[in-house]
C-alpha cells in the first residue's frame, strides 16, 4: 500500500441509493476527503440475488473504483459486506471496509440488557453476518433478526412514511414486540432514511444503530492509522458520482438525501461495467 497517497479519493459503492447515507456521514466527519461513489442502479436490489452474483457485481465495481485511483473502498451495501467483503479484501491491495463490523460494535456497546435486533435484506439476514460479528465481540448477546425485503424499493420510490411504509414496518417489527431489543441495527444503508418511522414503530427506548455513521468513524480510524487522512485545509473535498442507470432519478433522490446538489454525476454503461473482472 506504499504507493497510496492521502490526496487520493475514497471509493464507496452500494447497490443503489442507500450508500448515500454513508457518503453523507463521510462528508460530515471528513469534509476534506475526496469521494467517488458508485450506485449500481441498473441491478438494484442486491438483497434478492445469489451470493455468487453479488460477489461478481462487487468485484466489477471495485475494479472500476480502483481504476479511479481510490486509496480505499467502502462497501456501503450490507448485502455485499455480508457476502463479498472477504473476497474483495483478498483480491485488492488497498484497505476495504464494510458496514457490518462497525454497526455490530456500536450495537454491542449499547446493549445493556444483552439483546440486539437486526433488520436487513433477505440476503444479509440469511448470511448470518451480523450474528457472527456480534457473537465474536460478545458471545453472550441475544441476537434477533428480521428480513425486511420491501423496505429498499419503498425508499427508492420515496413512498410516504405515514402510509404503506408504516404498515409494512409494523408487520416486520412485530417480531420484536414480545422481547424488545436494547438496540436495533439498521442493517441496510437505505434504512436510515426511515429512522423517524422506525423509531416510532419500535419504541423510543430502543436505540437505532446507523451503520453509515459507525462506518465513517471506522474509515477515519483506518486512514489515520495508515497515515492516509487528507489533512488539506480550505476547500472541501471534491466528489464524483457514477450510476449504472437512471441518473436523473438518482440525482433527484440523492440531492434530497444529502441536502445539497450533486456535481459530477455520470452514467456507466453495463457493458463497460461487466468488462471488469
Amino acid at each position: 500500500m506504499s504507493e497510496l497517497k492521502s490526496s487520493q479519493a475514497i471509493g464507496v459503492f452500494d447497490s443503489g441509493l442507500g450508500g448515500i447515507s454513508v457518503i453523507r456521514a463521510l462528508m460530515d466527519l471528513l469534509p476534506h476527503e475526496h469521494l467517488v461513489y458508485f450506485g449500481d442502479t441498473a441491478r438494484v436490489p442486491y438483497g434478492s440475488k445469489s451470493k455468487e452474483t453479488v460477489i461478481r457485481f462487487s468485484h466489477q465495481i471495485s475494479a472500476f473504483l480502483r481504476e479511479k485511483q481510490v486509496k480505499m473502498i467502502v462497501v456501503a451495501c450490507n448485502t455485499a459486506s455480508a457476502v463479498a467483503l472477504e473476497s474483495l479484501q483478498a483480491s485488492f491491495n488497498i484497505p476495504i471496509v464494510g458496514v457490518i463490523k462497525p454497526g455490530s460494535g456500536a450495537a454491542v456497546n449499547s446493549a445493556d440488557n444483552g439483546r440486539i435486533g437486526v433488520i436487513g435484506t433477505a440476503s444479509t439476514i440469511r448470511s448470518g453476518a451480523y450474528r457472527a460479528a456480534i457473537r465474536e465481540l460478545a458471545p453472550h448477546m441475544e441476537v434477533m433478526d428480521q428480513p425486511c425485503p420491501l423496505l429498499v424499493p419503498l425508499v427508492e420510490e420515496d413512498w410516504p412514511h405515514d402510509g404503506v411504509v408504516k404498515q409494512v414496518l409494523q408487520s416486520y417489527l412485530k417480531s420484536f414486540e414480545a422481547n424488545k431489543p436494547d438496540s436495533l441495527i439498521l442493517g441496510c444503508t437505505h434504512y436510515p432514511y426511515l429512522k423517524p418511522v422506525i423509531q416510532e414503530v419500535i419504541g423510543e427506548k430502543v436505540r437505532l444503530i446507523d451503520s453509515g455513521e459507525e462506518t465513517a468513524a471506522e474509515v477515519q480510524d483506518v486512514l489515520e492509522n495508515l497515515g492516509l487522512l487528507n489533512h488539506e485545509t480550505g476547500d472541501p473535498g471534491k466528489h464524483e458520482f457514477f450510476v449504472s442507470d437512471f441518473p436523473q432519478k438518482f440525482e433527484e433522490t440523492a440531492t434530497r438525501f444529502l441536502g445539497r446538489s450533486l456535481q459530477n454525476l455520470f452514467k456507466v454503461e453495463l457493458e463497460v461495467l461487466e468488462s471488469y473482472k
